[in-house]
């Protein structure tokens, strides 16, 4: 007699279609090889490697703008589609939806194990206070109906004031703002880890000093940096940097946000670029495949955003072709140090950088 809830071999060999066969995973792991602290697989997924020993699928679904109501089936769609890591954060606003999709596929009799796939989460500026952080942790766990995380980062170095308002104003409409020193909020992150809640903690938004001053004091280094990056923002030095000191490097908006709602009219648009657009007519792929392949090959985590079945599946079939080295040197080259994604307000009719007056405001620094 099966159990409650268990599946069906009918149900079971359907959810392995669609989910992918993990015997085939297994043998795909085989065929690995070792490029520096990377692991390279054979198969849909690339992983790197972190700091300690863990493995980070190369390619991710983004959440960011992913909208209540279309959340829950992107992600099913992502999965099925083979990606095996999820980025999420408290402050997107759809970890609960999220969750149902993770608790419909992942576990004991679903189509995927727990620990099959890579998820990630965010400490939101409002929960720096280090009393805050395990809370704060304890509700995206709660939201997204899992047991632990397999990343959790700090998602901006300077801190809002404390409370449960997100963006917390004064009457004239500018941000209340904390001065928590990001180390005592490091102190509480590495705590999470000590607990086995967390398996990895790292960073976002932090430039190269601000690392490095969380690695002066930290007893658990951060594995991960998540930055904007793209090839008009291609962060080489601070790639460099994360790469001697044992971080693994994330992209988000790695294709220009081109859904953001406050575009300036004339900023570049990327997935226009003609060296980009060359190289697509070259390999038979979008624009976008081709920015995708370029980070992941060059061992750049990625998590582009999608809520379309067609797009989801696009971006991650990016490991069936390979870019030339001067391929890569052609798209690395369209750097103009561009950033897409600065929080803005406006002053006197102007619009400007909204949080640059924080001590702790992470774009004064050249990386």
């Amino acid at each position: 007699m099966l159990k409650a809830n268990a599946m069906s071999q009918p149900s079971r060999a359907a959810a392995m279609q669609r989910f992918g066969c993990p015997v085939l995973k297994q043998a795909l792991r085989r065929l690995c090889v070792h490029s520096g602290s990377r692991v390279l697989l054979r198969g849909m997924n690339d992983f790197a490697v972190l700091n300690t020993g863990r493995k980070m699928p190369l390619l991710g679904l983004g959440t960011w703008k992913s909208e209540p109501g279309k959340v829950k089936q992107a992600v099913v769609w992502a999965l099925e589609a083979g990606y095996r890591h999820i980025d999420c954060a408290a402050i997107y606003g759809n970890e609960v939806e999220i969750g149902e999709a993770l608790q419909e596929t992942l576990g004991p009799d679903k189509p995927l194990r727990r620990e099959d796939v890579f998820i990630t989460s965010k400490l939101w500026n409002t929960r720096h206070q280090p009393e805050d952080v395990e809370p704060s942790l304890l509700k995206t766990l709660k939201d997204l109906k899992l047991e632990y995380l397999d990343l959790y980062l700090i998602h901006w170095p300077y801190a809002f004031q404390r409370g449960d308002v997100p963006f917390p104003k004064k009457e004239d409409g500018t941000l209340l703002y904390d001065d928590t020193d990001y180390k005592l909020t490091w102190a509480a992150m590495e705590k999470l880890v000590e607990k086995g809640l967390v398996r990895s903690i790292g960073l976002s938004n932090f430039n190269s000093k601000q690392i490095d001053d969380i690695l002066s004091v930290a007893s658990i280094k951060p594995t991960v940096l998540q930055v904007e990056s793209h090839p008009y923002l291609a962060q080489v030095e601070l790639l460099a940097h994360c790469r001697e000191r044992g971080l693994v490097l994330t992209a988000y908006s790695p294709l220009g946000s081109p859904d953001r709602a406050w575009k300036d009219p004339d900023e570049p648009v990327l997935l226009q670029e003609p060296v980009i657009a060359a190289l697509a007519e070259k390999f038979k792929k979008s624009p976008a495949q081709i920015i995708l392949r370029w980070q992941t090959q060059r061992g750049v985590v990625t998590i582009p955003k999608s809520v379309t079945q067609s797009r989801i599946k696009e971006n991650i079939q990016v490991f069936d072709f390979t870019l030339e080295a001067e391929e890569m040197k052609s798209i690395t080259a369209l750097n103009r140090g561009w950033r897409y994604i600065v929080p803005m307000i406006e002053v006197e009719g102007k619009r400007v950088p909204r949080d640059a007056g924080h001590p702790y405001y992470p774009f004064n620094e050249p990386y």
